[in-house]
């Protein structure tokens, strides 16, 4: 791949937003020894600088297909080793843990594999909401009845629209039970008023003694009562005269 020198220059010393920056100490395969450099990371672009004030880079590491790993020769080490054939692999050294986490976060982050891949899983999530979405909405769509057909009059008999029933009335003119007519017409009638018995006995009837001694009271009454006299004995018959035919 070629790459022009003075598009690249440009790019690295332009006001594009820069992902991290800092200083690192920096050596290839063949040297042991580490050098420190300016480093600017925009995009999957890495560049390095001799100073933080310099507008040309020293070099740029261009972040696909490779690999972030740790190191054990230097404390807070990594290094970015490309597998392909010929590929090279870059030492890198910072100060502190929590820098080499971060720096290491940044660069694993910045290849397009990655972007795809990322990519990729919120097009999944996104699918998988949408289909939630769509399966409660057509949980929540009821099916309204279908309509009722006009029925044809007899031949020779015209059609009059007055005669048609309103839906939640019976035939007889009684509204059906459960109906909104049916509903209406219960709200509407007046609570019956409960009577008790003691009026009901009172208006129609035989009198109801109200207190118990009064009861006894006349049942003693007559039983003391002396008896009533005997009726009179009736008149004999007249006798009535024969007649001789």
């Amino acid at each position: 791949m070629k790459i022009n020198e003075k598009n690249l220059g440009a790019f690295a010393s332009s006001t594009t937003p820069v992902d991290r920056e800092g200083w690192l100490d920096m050596r290839g395969e063949i040297g042991k020894s580490y050098q420190r450099r300016w480093f600017t990371l925009k995009g999957n672009l890495l560049f390095y600088f001799d100073k933080k004030a310099d507008k040309d880079p020293v070099g740029v590491v261009i972040l696909e297909g490779c690999t972030i790993e740790l190191t054990e020769e230097e404390a807070y080490s990594f290094k970015i080793v490309f597998q392909c054939e010929g590929g090279r692999t870059y030492y890198l050294c910072t100060n502190s843990q929590a820098s080499m986490e971060a720096w290491m976060k940044a660069l694993a982050c910045a290849s397009y594999d990655y972007m795809k891949l990322m990519v990729a899983e919120l097009q999944r999530q996104l699918d998988e909401v949408q289909a939630e979405e769509a399966a409660e909405a057509a949980a929540m769509i009821t099916i309204s009845p279908p309509e009722r057909e006009p029925k044809v009059p007899p031949r020779g008999q015209r059609y009059n629209p007055f005669n048609r029933v309103p839906d939640g009335e019976a035939k007889d003119g009684k509204s059906v039970p459960g109906s909104r007519h049916h509903k209406e017409s219960m709200r509407c009638e007046a609570p019956r008023k409960k009577v008790p018995f003691r009026d009901i006995h009172t208006a129609h009837g035989r009198k109801i003694l109200a207190h118990r001694s009064e009861w006894r009271a006349r049942r003693r009454h007559a039983r003391h009562a002396p008896p009533a006299p005997p009726a009179p004995p009736a008149p004999p018959a007249p006798d009535l005269p024969l007649i001789q035919l």
